[in-house]
């Protein structure tokens, strides 16, 4: 009673309650016009209709486009309302107005050593253009001199950022998706608590949804008592025009700009395996020593002025010189995607890597929720002889997910894709690694939310030793693997088959 109690109360419920009160009453005034006045729901029709013929010309991806257009045609008046209300906005104007001015005052910040390039273009040609297409469309460039350490569970990374969070003596930045209260993250507000008394600069950054149900609706002043900056991004609020679907689904932290943390862990207990929801959680994330950590540092401060309205800003006072001597080990590149700037960076950086494979491409992802472009380019490397082999949750941690993600078995499998699920329970890591040569760990997920909607973030290797960790890890993971196979997915029961179907059709909304 308690439980259903707290649900009935929280902050996320009330919200939609009171979106969805608007809603009805929007609509039933709509409603009631169109009855007692045909003109108006003439007009509304004609809107509608209009409104495909805009949609289908209009630039996008082609999913969202018919998912939309065929919402308007069956319901013709309040389907071209919904598509006003929430479909043609994706980032408000205030928003990307904003976050674009913040990112265009770091661009000079942001030089490519030309040196780099051009050695990376001898050395692998195909890693070259990989790298040249994320610096000329996002900004961040490619380094040298960094050491990485790839951690295969949370519990290596968790162990590690505690120890380097004690050795911060001028400033921490942590910008997560989820943040809750357990003994990882108050493990590690204690130290931040700690670092504010020696002096040390902290700002915190975490997401209001992705912590709606985790923190306390007052956890910002919580902690700035506690003498850390804090921001939240994108606050929800109850309004109808409510943009809740652009998220900062980052995860970073950098510590005196010697020190970076990019992957998919969040900081809650589940990521490390000390609270067990959905079976093993298994998850990954990098670790950055050496130059490419101002990336990371440029990064957090570009949403930090965004989010906190600082103005004039000091970006340089934050690029403190790396202090351990570092050799070159590969190539380096942290980059954010970002939907405010209609460049789908992540997507691209997947695409390319899937459409140069030559030997092999090993993927983990949580979801699969894919369009046209990705089922394309995935089995057309299957059949050029390709080695791809996909690994997916074996337990859910959402079950509507995770059968439009079965879903895209069957398909892929008929054209040569291998598909695993991790049968200890939920795979959230969203690592890449090809042919030896290149490797992506970040927050991007193979799915419409973080290809069109989220802000994420990654780390692009190239030749890097940790590529071979990466893949020792993807092989030793599918020792703990089943192998769906053609028959697995022809005997799934009836009724499921047409969910998934309907599921499928809404999937580029979700």
């Amino acid at each position: 009673m308690k439980k259903l109690l707290s649900i009935f109360t929280s902050r996320l419920f009330v919200v939609a309650v009171l979106i969805l009160l608007q809603l009805v009453f929007m609509m039933s005034l709509v409603y009631q016009a169109g009855v007692l006045n045909r003109k108006i729901n003439f007009f509304f029709l004609i809107l509608s209709y209009l409104m495909v013929v805009y949609i289908i010309n209009k630039e996008g991806n082609p999913s969202f486009k018919v998912a939309w257009c065929i919402i308007i045609l069956v319901l013709p008046v309040f389907g071209g309302i919904f598509y006003l209300l929430f479909g043609d906005k994706k980032v408000p104007k205030a928003l990307q107005k904003t976050m674009l001015n913040s990112i265009q005052k770091t661009i000079p910040l942001l030089s490519q050593d030309q040196d780099i390039l051009t050695e990376l273009k001898k050395t692998n040609y195909e890693a070259y253009k990989e790298s040249s297409y994320v610096w000329f469309n996002t900004y961040f460039p490619v380094y040298q001199r960094t050491e990485t350490t790839y951690f295969k569970v949370g519990e290596e990374k968790y162990a590690k950022l505690i120890e380097e969070l004690k050795k911060a003596k001028s400033f921490i930045f942590m910008e997560y998706f989820i943040v809750e209260e357990g003994e990882f993250w108050n493990s590690v507000l204690q130290i931040l608590e700690e670092k504010v008394k020696e002096g040390v600069l902290v700002r915190f950054m975490y997401d209001d949804a992705g912590c709606v149900s985790k923190l306390d609706p007052h956890y910002k002043k919580t902690l700035e008592r506690k003498g850390i900056e804090c921001a939240v991004f994108n606050p929800i609020k109850a309004q109808l025009v409510i943009q809740m679907n652009n998220r900062d689904h980052r995860k970073i932290t950098v510590i005196d700009n010697q020190v970076g943390f990019v992957g998919g862990i969040n900081l809650a207990d589940e990521y490390i395996n000390k609270v067990v929801r959905f079976g093993h959680w298994k998850d990954t994330a990098v670790m950055l020593k050496g130059e490419a950590v101002w990336s990371l540092t440029v990064m957090f401060l570009q949403f930090w002025n965004y989010v906190d309205k600082e103005k004039n800003i000091n970006f340089l006072k934050f690029k403190l010189p790396v202090e351990e001597e570092i050799e070159s080990d590969g190539f380096v590149q942290p980059f954010s995607d970002s939907p405010t700037d209609n460049e789908e960076a992540g997507l691209n950086v997947h695409m390319n890597m899937i459409n140069n494979a030559k030997e092999y491409i090993y993927i983990h992802t949580p979801y699969l929720v894919i369009g046209y472009e990705m089922h394309k380019a995935l089995t057309l490397a299957a059949k050029s002889g390709v080695d791809v082999r996909i690994v997916c949750p074996y337990i859910p941690d959402k079950w509507y997910v995770h059968w439009v993600t079965q879903s895209n078995y069957l398909p892929l499998i008929n054209h040569g894709v291998k598909i695993y699920e991790y049968k200890p329970g939920f795979i959230h890591s969203k690592s890449i690694v090809c042919d030896d040569e290149i490797g992506i760990c970040g927050t991007i997920n193979m799915d419409y939310r973080s290809y069109y909607l989220h802000y994420e973030c990654g780390v692009l290797l190239y030749n890097c030793k940790t590529l071979k960790t990466m893949k020792e890890d993807f092989l030793q993971t599918l020792n703990v693997c089943v192998e769906i196979t053609k028959e697995d997915c022809k005997n799934t029961f009836f009724l499921k088959k047409i969910i998934q179907a309907m599921l499928n059709f809404f999937a580029p909304l979700m």
